[in-house]
């Protein structure tokens, strides 16, 4: 093999033999060589020894200005001292061309459809339970909108962190605030799958912090907002909304009767949408007047109980009818959808719903979880004061344990509140019935007679009214907010076991006749109530 001393005039000048490929081999740098093709084309070539005598060749890259003759002897120069340390440069290149080759997960597009099948499938668990159908259903509709049009075509190497916050800020730009923060979320989910697969050594979005300021809603509606909502739900012709924001122009809204029904539940039994527009016939027990919403339906992924009110269970009933009139005594969902009677209605239908209402009666914007959380404040204010953590166990709050050890409420103590959220949703519904107008609802009348409006007649021709079983839970509810309200009044100053004296006291002082039968059978009631928790105090 001839070798010459190139120089940058020689390189340049080099033409192929005749049609016939030429190669030129430097003296000055051992193993590099300029190659000429046929056509002409000039490309430079790294030929080397390995430890078990083999001669392989590697292209350095073509020639041109920028690559010329130092550039081509400089890199054939970082070649020679890897090769000195025993490794094979073009057999190296080889192994990454065919694993580049071999690697399914290219693009974005190619890693969001592997992360949504392992989801799918419970292979990817993040935090140690299966992702929710629905909240997969979400974020592939945050794919689709805010990620597959500038990301899906991108190899997954090519979008670094640079590449996320511009995504992310240009989404700010236009106005885009709480969506921003969830795509953020996704993107870090999917490269958290990457890290997980070996795709990528890190995860570019983990050290992007949120951008946007997310303000918790504090929209509660107040006593004339529930009325005239209440009323257009009861009777909802004729309303109509603007056509646009701002516009004059308005158009007619159609809510049907099982949507109205669904919302009003949203009212009363302070149930997310989802749970409340995918009530199934199975899990309500109207007789026992308990509905038993499984699991894999809730957020929390634990079973949740919810005691009905009087006028929940009349309402439940109404839209059991109204299903089974239409779609036939098989139907399965008490709000069936339009075309799949197996399955309750979409979830955002209930929003729209009562978006368009709102809208139609010129009230500030309000949204089902505004219903829930209107409730819930009226449960802990003095209207109701019942004390928080119930109202969370009402709202289905696995996460608040009242200030109790999280073990203790998962394994050991595993009382479901029955009596306090039974009461506090009969209470809920007595308030919002008297505010919308519907003092006396025609199933209250059951529960009413298991209080103080039982009595009998006495012998002498006297009436009395009969105390209500300790059993009760409307009477239960209202001893534990007795005994919370003198906890709060007078906590401070005394001691559980004296608050308990003292009521024993006034029910054994001379001003205990004025009461009836019910009344001091409730006190009796807050006594030992009191000297139970003093005792577990100790």
């Amino acid at each position: 093999m001839a070798t010459v001393k190139l120089t940058d005039r020689a390189v340049l000048a080099a033409r192929s033999d005749n049609g016939k490929r030429r190669e030129l081999w430097d003296s000055n740098a051992p193993g590099l060589c300029l190659r000429i093709s046929e056509s002409g084309k000039k490309v430079w070539i790294y030929r080397y020894r390995t430890e078990d005598g083999r001669q392989p060749r590697m292209t350095l890259g073509p020639y041109s200005p920028a690559f010329g003759l130092a550039e081509a002897r400089a890199a054939a120069n970082r070649l020679k001292v890897n090769v000195q340390d025993g490794k094979d440069p073009a057999g190296e290149r080889r192994q990454r061309i065919a694993k580049a080759r071999a690697q399914p997960l290219k693009t974005f597009n190619d890693l969001a459809d592997a992360y949504f099948s392992a989801c799918e499938s419970g292979y990817w668990r993040p935090r140690n339970k299966k992702k929710k159908p629905k909240t997969i259903l979400d974020e592939r509709k945050l794919l689709n909108r805010h990620i597959k049009r500038p990301f899906g075509a991108l190899r997954v190497e090519e979008i670094d962190k640079a590449t996320i916050k511009q995504l992310l800020r240009g989404m700010l730009d236009r106005g885009i605030r709480v969506q921003t923060n969830r795509t953020h979320a996704l993107i870090r989910q999917v490269f958290s799958y990457a890290v997980s697969e070996e795709r990528v050594p890190i995860n570019p979005a983990s050290a992007i912090k949120p951008m946007a300021d997310e303000r918790p809603r504090e929209r509660v509606l107040n006593d004339a907002e529930l009325k005239a909502f209440w009323a257009a739900l009861e009777s909802p012709a004729g309303l109509r909304k603007p056509a646009r924001k701002g516009s004059a122009e308005t158009v007619a809204i159609y809510v049907g009767r099982p949507m109205a029904i669904c919302v009003q539940l949203c009212a009363i039994l302070l149930q997310r949408r989802t749970e409340i527009a995918g009530m199934m016939i199975d899990e309500v027990n109207l007789e026992g007047a308990v509905w038993t919403i499984p699991g894999e339906r809730m957020k929390g992924s634990r079973t949740h109980i919810v005691y009905l009110p009087p006028r929940s269970v009349e309402l439940i009933r109404e839209a059991m009818a109204l299903a089974k009139e239409r779609y036939g005594d098989d139907v399965a969902a008490v709000f069936p959808g339009g075309h799949d009677e197996t399955h309750g209605i979409r979830p955002d239908s209930v929003t729209h719903t009562m978006r368009d209402i709102i809208a139609a009666l010129g009230l500030k914007n309000a949204s089902p979880h505004d219903l829930r959380r209107t409730g819930a404040t009226n449960m802990v204010s003095e209207r109701l004061r019942f004390a928080p953590f119930i109202v969370s166990q009402v709202l289905g709050h696995s996460s608040d344990t009242g200030g109790a050890a999280a073990v203790t409420l998962a394994h050991y103590a595993l009382y479901n509140y029955a009596t306090e959220k039974r009461g506090a949703l009969e209470a809920w519904e007595k308030l919002l019935l008297e505010i919308v107008g519907e003092k006396n609802p025609p199933l209250q009348l059951r529960r009413a007679a298991a209080t103080a409006a039982a009595s009998e007649r006495f012998a002498d021709g006297s009436q009395a009214t009969l105390p209500p079983p300790a059993h009760d839970p409307i009477f239960r509810a209202q001893v534990v907010r007795e005994v919370e309200h003198l906890i709060e009044d007078h906590g401070a100053e005394s001691s559980l076991a004296e608050l308990a004296e003292r009521a024993q006291r006034s029910l054994d002082g001379p001003g205990s006749a004025s009461l009836d039968p019910s009344e001091q059978a409730l006190w009796r009631s807050v006594v030992v109530e009191l000297r139970r928790r003093s005792i577990r105090a100790v």
